[in-house]
C-alpha cells in the first residue's frame, strides 16, 4: 500500500510537525514576565526589556524610548489598576524581524474612558502628582500604541517599536 500526500514525500521533523499543527516558524523571539505591581519592580522590568531589546542591536536613543514607554506603562499599572492592592502585572515582548511589540497587561480596576485617558494632562491622581503624560510619552517613544480596556477587567496596552539597521547588524535569521 503506498502512501500518497505531501507527507509522504517528506521525512518527520520537528518543524514540518509544527506546521502540521498550524504553527508556522517564523523569524521571531519571545519573552514574558509576571511581577508584582510594587513601585520597586519598575526598574527591573525597564532593564529587563532593555535587555532583550539588545538582540536587536540597537542605538542608546532607541533604548531610551523603549524604557522610558515601558516605564510609562508599567507605573500606570502599578498606580491606577489596582488601588494600592500588591496584584500581578504581565509583560510580554516579541522580536520579530527589526521590530520589537511590547504588552503590559494587568487584571486591576480597567480605565473607564481610554479616549479621555490618553488626553495629555489629564489624571485621575492630581494628590499623587502625577503628569497625565504617561500614554502622551507611550505614543511619542513608540512607532504603534494600542490600549484595550474594560472597567472591572484589566488593561492591555500593546506597543511596537521599529528598530534602524545599522552597518553589520543581524536579526534573528542571521541576514543583514
Amino acid at each position: 500500500m503506498a502512501v500518497e500526500g505531501p507527507a509522504a514525500a517528506r521525512p518527520e521533523t520537528p518543524q514540518n510537525r509544527e506546521q502540521r499543527k498550524g504553527v508556522i516558524m517564523e523569524n521571531t523571539n519571545e519573552m514574558s514576565l509576571e511581577f508584582d505591581s510594587r513601585s520597586l519592580n519598575e526598574g527591573f522590568v525597564r532593564v529587563a526589556v532593555a535587555a532583550f531589546a539588545t538582540q536587536l542591536n540597537p542605538t542608546l536613543e532607541e533604548v531610551a524610548d523603549l524604557k522610558t514607554a515601558v516605564s510609562e506603562a508599567v507605573t500606570n499599572a502599578i498606580i491606577h489598576a489596582y488601588e494600592k492592592q500588591v496584584e500581578k502585572i504581565r509583560i510580554d515582548c516579541r522580536v520579530r524581524g527589526r521590530e520589537m511589540e511590547v504588552e503590559i497587561v494587568d487584571h486591576g480596576v480597567g480605565i473607564p474612558d481610554v479616549q479621555k485617558a490618553m488626553e495629555p494632562m489629564y489624571t485621575t491622581k492630581p494628590e499623587m502628582d502625577r503628569s497625565g503624560m504617561g500614554f502622551a510619552f507611550m505614543e511619542a517613544f513608540m512607532d504603534e500604541l494600542r490600549v484595550k480596556s474594560e472597567p472591572g477587567v484589566g488593561t492591555t496596552v500593546w506597543m511596537k517599536k521599529k528598530f534602524g539597521c545599522q552597518s553589520g547588524q543581524n536579526d534573528l535569521s542571521g541576514d543583514a
